[in-house]
């Protein structure tokens, strides 16, 4: 292939019998070297001077989560998101996986953060990587499988409206523990939400997304204003000033502590984003719901302090939820 200015033409090189290459029949090369000082010296002949061989291009990094997409089966579509589709599918023919394919018009910048970040995290409550197909498109990003689909979901079907508090409290519980993992490795998931939690059996949860997570290199990390944040789950100072810290973490955990609670009901409803963040900023928080033990709501309000200082840290929220939890379940032994 030569490109001449905006033109770009295509010579088909071909290999005779006896080995030699040859683009004009009846003028054969016994090799490639030979074959292009001949037309970069009479480039007159195929009407494209060849001035400058292309930089090879630099073979795509492999390691040992990178496997050929011919392994992969998709089975069933699971759901849909802003980074694209996830199915439910099989890992050679045997191993229950869930195959999240990344739109083809996607940054890689916008998902290859969430692989790097997957490929390093691995505690029991974090959603684990098993695999990557990604040296062509569509991308592939291989996980375990959760058959019971994200939190929010589940909370808002039969099966998760006919959960009890000491059930409630064992899904804020696994959160907890898995956001404590991240807190001690100084990392902001920045998009901590029901939908981000996904759900197996014996409700077993395990936190999921991390296309936003960010490694604090202070205990601050900033963003511009254009990129898009989930307001309704976002700490003040991070909806007004882009500013994030471990602590703004803490304020969508009490956000979630809501949603379980009410059985996924959607927080601030029936208020835009402005309005809620102008709410917030005046003081305004979100009501005890009704199934909602009082001392877990004042954790709640913990959590959505506007101090950020004064927001507990995750280690603390899972030494106080789970004193609960122990304390409920002996209570109905």
């Amino acid at each position: 292939t030569v490109r001449n200015h905006s033109k770009v033409s295509h010579f088909r090189i071909c290999k005779s019998p006896r080995g030699s290459l040859y683009i004009q029949k009846g003028h054969p090369f016994p090799d490639m070297e030979e074959l292009l000082a001949f037309y970069t010296k009479h480039w007159k002949v195929i009407q494209s001077p060849l001035l400058q061989p292309c930089s090879p291009a630099t073979p795509p990094e492999r390691d040992g989560w990178e496997r050929p997409r011919w392994e992969f089966t998709l089975r069933r579509k699971l759901g849909e998101g802003y980074f694209g589709e996830v199915w439910e599918g099989l890992w050679r023919n045997t191993v229950p996986v869930a195959i999240k394919i990344i739109k083809a018009d996607m940054k890689a910048e916008d998902f290859t953060k969430e692989i790097q970040n997957l490929k390093r995290l691995r505690h029991e409550k974090l959603i684990q990587l098993h695999a990557v197909c990604s040296l062509d498109e569509p991308v592939y990003i291989i996980t375990e499988l959760m058959r019971k689909g994200n939190l929010h979901s589940y909370l808002n079907s039969p099966e998760g409206k006919s959960l009890g508090t000491s059930h409630l409290l064992n899904i804020s519980c696994q959160v907890a523990d898995g956001m404590r993992y991240l807190e001690e490795k100084h990392i902001v998931h920045r998009d901590l939400a029901a939908r981000n939690i996904l759900v197996g059996e014996e409700l077993t949860c395990k936190i999921a997304d991390f296309g936003l997570a960010r490694l604090l290199k202070d205990d601050i990390y900033s963003t511009s204003s254009s990129t898009k944040i989930p307001v309704k789950w976002t700490a003040p100072e991070a909806a007004n000033y882009r500013t994030y810290s471990l602590k703004s973490d803490v304020w969508s955990y009490g956000i979630l502590l809501y949603e379980v609670f009410t059985y996924g009901q959607i927080p601030y409803e029936g208020m835009t984003n402005q309005e809620t963040v102008r709410q917030i900023t005046r003081g305004y928080r979100l009501p005890r719901p009704s199934s909602c033990p009082p001392e877990v709501y004042t954790i709640m309000l913990e959590c959505w302090n506007s101090n950020t200082e004064e927001r507990p840290t995750f280690l603390t929220l899972r030494e106080k939820l789970g004193f609960i939890y122990r304390r409920l379940l002996s209570s109905l032994s």
